[in-house]
């Protein structure tokens, strides 16, 4: 139907039959070879086979049974990606470490990068990793160090252990097995979610000192039981936290962190959860959380109204990333990495344009995916040609 979309929106308005067939063909010819490069990326990843997997699924990365050795997990859980460099980091959570592999569909082979951590409660050292978040305007990465009751700072550029803050207890920048960490950009401040003391805490992103902390143990509105992950809805002003043992997401305002609405309750339908851990936060402001015990990913309108499932089978989903670069969501289950393509899942979502991808794209290619922008400025808005974006158009006149 796209390709015939294409050939009929082409005719319509003057462009030969002859081009407009070459057009389809190698469009068909390029989609069979994406088809074969995924096919690929599936192959190279040792116990994966074609035939248990989820067609949408564009990188598996672990195993079924839990392993120490590069590239396997046991028990992962935070999950962050670094736009800039193509990265995902992953807190390899029972071994005590954190992984990075690279994220570039173009880069062949094995995808792991590096790793950094160990077990231990020295400086540098993990017990139990969850949280991760990647401060750009510092060069640096956020861990929190469950076990340890505390949070780590690394470098981003070297993965050098640069700092830590924090013990266990319930006063000032005192920790209870912390896990959710984000950052909210607008207002300076780095927000952990404390989770056994049932609260956030506010730091400054400038000298990680400490802000104030809000929540309690309890059920009302702006009281925790146990919860887990966080994000920042940046352009609502909004947090975003999964209170986990109360089986619902609150939000709250960034501004000063009263409370706005909650959604979700104890269950297996769409909309409820059960023991849900991760969320993150698309660049349309859906808002998808990992219901862990339910055993899917669920996406949401900013909100709260239940948009979709995702069904992770038998694996429980922990934590959950969206990359805006490229249209990615990455979600742990069991010891694996999943990342599947958003769109695949998810309609419309928008990928931030990254001119630097194509700057040195030939220039035959610059004017034939020109020529058909215009085409499809004038094609009705419903039609099949009209919903190619440029992104797709530059990665399959790429193989030409």
């Amino acid at each position: 139907m796209l390709l015939l979309g294409a050939a009929t929106a082409a005719a319509e308005f003057g462009v030969s039959l002859i081009v407009s067939r070459v057009l389809v063909h190698h469009i068909s010819l390029i989609c069979s070879l994406v088809v074969e490069r995924e096919r690929l990326i599936c192959r190279r990843m040792e116990g994966d086979t074609l035939e248990d997997r989820d067609a949408r699924i564009k990188l598996l990365i672990g195993t079924l049974q839990q392993g120490d050795a590069d590239g396997q997990f046991c028990f992962p859980r935070g999950l962050a990606f670094d736009h800039d460099r193509a990265l995902l980091l992953v807190s390899d959570s029972w071994n005590h470490r954190v992984q990075v592999f690279s994220c570039d569909e173009d880069a062949a082979g094995d995808p792991f990068v590096s790793k950094f951590g160990e077990k231990g409660d020295q400086p540098g050292q993990f017990q139990y990793p969850w949280g991760l978040a990647i401060d750009h305007d510092h060069d640096r990465i956020l861990i929190t160090d469950g076990g340890n009751n505390r949070v780590q700072v690394w470098s981003l550029s070297d993965q050098s252990f640069l700092s830590c803050i924090g013990q266990r207890g319930s006063r000032d920048l005192e920790f209870n097995n912390p896990r959710g960490i984000a950052i909210d950009k607008h207002h300076h401040r780095i927000i952990i979610v404390d989770t056994n003391n049932h609260q956030l805490v506010f730091l400054s992103s400038i000298d990680l000192s400490f802000l104030f902390s809000i929540g309690k143990r309890g059920s009302r509105p702006g009281e925790f039981l146990r919860p887990s992950g966080i994000a920042i809805d940046d352009d609502r002003h909004r947090i975003i936290v999964v209170d986990t043992f109360n089986e619902r997401v609150q939000v709250l305002s960034s501004i000063d962190g009263s409370f706005l609405f909650e959604f979700g309750e104890e269950g297996d339908e769409p909309g409820q959860f059960n023991r849900p851990q991760g969320v993150c936060i698309d660049n349309q402001g859906r808002i998808i959380v990992a219901d862990a015990d339910n055993h899917r990913l669920q996406s949401f309108t900013h909100e709260g109204h239940h948009i979709s499932s995702f069904d992770c089978g038998s694996e429980y989903s922990y934590g959950v990333a969206f990359d805006e670069h490229r249209g990615l969501i990455a979600f742990t289950a069991d010891h694996r990495v999943h990342v599947i393509g958003a769109n695949q899942w998810l309609a419309d979502t928008k990928i931030t344009w990254r001119p630097d991808r194509h700057r040195y794209a030939p220039s035959w290619m610059k004017q034939a995916i020109l020529t058909m922008t215009m085409i499809r400025s004038l094609v009705d808005e419903c039609s099949a040609m009209s919903m190619i974006p440029n992104e797709l158009l530059f990665e399959i006149f790429s193989f030409l």
